[in-house]
């Protein structure tokens, strides 16, 4: 069952098909008094995609407990499958990107099965935070930044890998998040452990194609609880500004303390040219890879608010990547990867709505009260027919969890993939 059947898509559109016409001539008509034409504004959200991670589809878990549910991926190709099924219903997550060395395959093998699911590639990712078997130097005390040069070159080697790989794939970024920090004071030279991971990006940069870039993922805290070598927006610009024209910043929504204000640092990497690209998720206290829009939907809208703004300013090279990274430890990963890739979306589409010349004028005249209610009343409107129609003009799913329930996906593939054990802490 690698794709859910057309026929059962059909029928579920067949139920909601005069409802959804009725709901977006209704819409039309409220924006078109706004001086919006609701076509364009779909037709801008069908063509925009974000990137489903490989890792996603399968069950998370805290630092406590894993609990597995039914079905789950057994490998890369169960992976690249389930991630089909997710831009088979939504119509929304063209590419899918790969972790390596847990989605380490012959890179043929890969590419075919992505063609046969209809998914492309986007960045890759390395990883350095954990060690994988066999490996000859451990990442107990770093990587990138270890103090031993042989483990150093090790992990520069292994993103080197990740390249090879991409370009086979048609990728044409990298991704580099460590774990590299210290847990007590003292315990490393905040100074000599930068330098060395500056040093060692340095040479990841060198086996860049030109045509490729590097995206630096910086993360306030875990595993290192002490010290982080790239722990904020501002140590991750001086990394990007260190590396060159090829290198930008990955903000990930989660990696930042409850009260950071993420929209201004999107406004401040944009300004300068070095916003590289998203991580979607939503989070309560810290990195909790929540689904995307759960908990703060109105900062995942002012985010999109600054896109959409350097977007219509025509800013050259303005080309973030977007990807959703999120961790399902209670839900069916399709169905939340789904329901995420819908809430990016949603965000886009409120934020195309937003009246700038307004903005621009309240803005200007110092009238704080009509500025924010601008964007409030662009966040207030219910775009639920835009996306739905953007779906059903792509011949995905009006109600893409409907008629994932009703395909009985979940438990098809449950009857051929072995259970997977439980009871053991972290990630998949």
């Amino acid at each position: 069952m690698s794709k859910i059947s057309t026929d059962v898509i059909g029928q579920t559109n067949a139920k909601r098909d005069s409802a959804l016409e009725a709901d977006y001539a209704a819409l039309g008509e409220q924006l078109d008094r706004r001086g919006i034409n609701i076509e364009k504004i779909t037709e801008k959200v069908a063509a925009y995609g974000v990137a489903v991670p490989s890792w996603g589809v399968g069950t998370g878990g805290t630092r406590f407990a894993r609990f597995p549910g039914p079905g789950e991926p057994r490998d890369i190709f169960d992976k690249l499958q389930d991630c089909g099924i997710i831009h088979q219903l939504t119509g929304a997550t063209p590419t899918v990107s790969l972790h390596i060395p847990w989605d380490k395959a012959d890179p043929k093998t890969l590419k075919a099965k992505g063609d046969e699911v209809g998914l492309g590639f986007d960045a890759m990712n390395s990883n350095t935070f954990s060690d994988a078997p066999g490996q000859a130097h451990s990442y107990k005390f770093g990587s990138l930044s270890h103090t031993d040069a042989a483990t150093r070159r090790q992990a520069i080697d292994h993103n080197i890998e990740c390249i090879e790989i991409g370009k086979a794939l048609g990728s044409k970024a990298l991704t580099v998040w460590v774990g590299d920090g210290s847990n007590f004071p003292g315990q490393a030279s905040f100074t000599a452990q930068f330098e060395r991971y500056l040093a060692s990006m340095q040479d990841v940069v060198k086996a860049l194609p030109s045509d490729w870039r590097i995206f630096t993922e910086h993360k306030m805290y875990e595993p290192a609880f002490y010290s982080t070598v790239v722990q904020d927006w501002g140590t991750n610009y001086m990394i990007a500004r260190e590396l060159g024209e090829q290198a930008f910043c990955l903000v990930d929504l989660g990696h930042h303390a409850p009260n950071v204000n993420i929209e201004m640092i999107v406004a401040r990497l944009i300004q300068f040219g070095k916003l590289g690209g998203f991580h979607f998720n939503d989070s309560k206290y810290g990195d909790d890879d929540l689904d995307t829009g759960s908990i703060d939907p109105y900062r995942l809208f002012l985010v999109f608010n600054e896109l959409v703004d350097a977007e219509q300013r025509g800013l050259q090279g303005f080309n973030p990547a977007h990807m959703l990274d999120q961790s399902h430890n209670v839900t069916d990963p399709i169905e939340s990867l789904m329901q995420s890739a819908m809430e990016v979306q949603r965000a886009y589409a409120q934020a195309l709505l937003v009246d700038r010349n307004a903005l621009t004028h309240h803005q200007e005249t110092n009238d704080a009260l009509m500025a924010s209610q601008t964007l409030k009343s662009a966040f207030r409107i219910d775009v639920e027919p835009i996306l739905a129609m953007a779906r059903r003009n792509k011949g995905a799913a009006i109600d893409p969890i409907a008629a994932y329930r009703q395909s009985g996906y979940r438990n098809a593939v449950a009857a051929i993939r072995p259970a997977s054990a439980g009871g053991s802490g972290g990630i998949v």
